[in-house]
């Protein structure tokens, strides 16, 4: 079928599985031409399948050469229809893996039940004995207790009362004024259970109890801070809550990892385009401004340029491993500079419909969107007919 993008507010309906594709290998070039590096060797990547995510599974086999099981939860292909563009990236990942040589397998489920965290644990005592590394790059809306059953579900909120600020639509360039109320405090508590460290250590916990941890093994989990522009919204906000649950959390794990000397650690990551992101007010504008300055100054990263340089600079780095004052591995650094935070604040001010398109970077804002569901990729026939039935090489029954 010949597919086209699709769009429904900040979600794309559909994905290409040959744009998906060469997204993925243009990673994978991307980190082979960085060198190998004495990096992990048996990784398992929760969240696997797209982003940060993704970029570390990459990172990790043709960075260093590591054996790979991702878990991640994405909607197979079938005749007429498209998969998520998860589904095609992973397939696209274990094919190129296996064209090299290297171990690669999944598993597609539901990463908070318990089932998939014992199909995983089965799949790492069947084939790899143990794990050196584990990602946690889980990005959900909601999440089902494994325990308990209840569902939650995460809220985009301020706490510290109402808020209002500039935002853009992206699709339309169209910049406006957006209002939110503030949350209360179930909100507050169910998106600490979703975003937060909760699922992260039950995953630990069960890995090491089963013997799976690799003497020296390092956990890692993502987080954003973001500038004072953001920070009612996100950092100040229920998504800055269930943040600050997820570092604390690292505290926990490391103390659990202790006897085999281990260390769990969160990496705070820049502000880039993603699924998640799309659909937080006021974050697309400040991405857009924010792109058009670093771009500018020569220091834009995308997801797999993040991830090259937290590998090689920073969890694998020979002088250990650099932290802030609240232990955290900052990525953010370049993004957080004080001149590229001047500038992008000087910029906020002047930000409206018709000023947008020359002091931001809204086109290379769409552009990354649609990427992620693999259009607008160079090297692409978009006006051809593909197979949208594609099948993950490792994926497990």
């Amino acid at each position: 079928m010949i597919i086209s993008p699709r769009t429904r507010g900040f979600i794309c309906l559909t994905s290409h599985p040959e744009g998906c594709a060469q997204n993925v290998l243009t990673q994978i070039n991307y980190v082979k031409s960085q060198g190998l590096t004495d990096g992990p060797k048996k990784v398992l990547v929760i969240g696997a399948s797209t982003g940060f995510g993704l970029a570390s599974r990459i990172t990790s086999a043709f960075g260093s050469n590591a054996s790979t099981i991702g878990v991640y939860f994405e909607k197979p292909s079938a005749p007429g229809k498209p998969a998520s563009p998860g589904w095609y990236n992973t397939a696209a990942f274990e094919t190129f893996a296996n064209e090299a040589g290297l171990y690669a397998k999944s598993i597609n489920g539901d990463a908070f039940s318990n089932e998939i965290k014992q199909k995983t644990i089965d799949l790492i005592k069947a084939d790899l004995g143990q794990v050196d590394l584990v990602i946690y790059s889980l990005a959900s809306p909601r999440r089902t207790h494994p325990a308990t059953g209840e569902t939650f579900n995460s809220v985009l909120k301020p706490i510290e009362g109402s808020f209002s600020d500039k935002t853009v639509d992206f699709h339309t360039g169209i910049v406006s004024t957006v209002s939110i109320d503030p949350a209360n405090e179930e909100e507050i508590a169910n998106t600490v259970a979703v975003m937060g460290g909760e699922d992260w250590e039950m995953w630990i916990t069960a890995l090491k109890e089963a013997n799976l941890l690799a003497p020296g093994a390092t956990t890692v989990a993502y987080s954003y801070i973001g500038p004072a522009l953001t920070e009612p919204v996100y950092r100040k906000g229920t998504i800055g809550r269930a943040k600050d649950h997820l570092e604390a959390t690292a505290l926990d794990i490391t103390d659990q990892l202790k006897d085999i000397n281990g260390k769990a650690y969160v990496s705070v990551n820049k502000a880039l385009v993603t699924q998640a992101s799309s659909a937080i007010p006021v974050i697309p504008l400040y991405i857009s401004l924010l792109y058009k300055v670093m771009k500018a100054k020569g220091i834009h990263e995308g997801c797999i340029e993040q991830i090259s340089r937290l590998f090689k600079d920073n969890l694998y780095a020979k002088n250990g491993v650099p932290v802030d004052e609240k232990g955290r591995i900052r990525i953010d650094d370049w993004e957080m500079r004080e001149d590229v935070q001047n500038e992008v604040t000087a910029l906020w001010a002047e930000a409206t419909t018709e000023t947008l398109p020359a002091i931001g970077d809204l086109e290379g804002y769409k552009t990354d969107f649609f990427n992620l569901f693999g259009f607008e990729v160079p090297k692409v026939d978009y006006n051809a007919d593909v197979n949208e039935v594609v099948e993950v090489p490792g994926l497990q029954a």
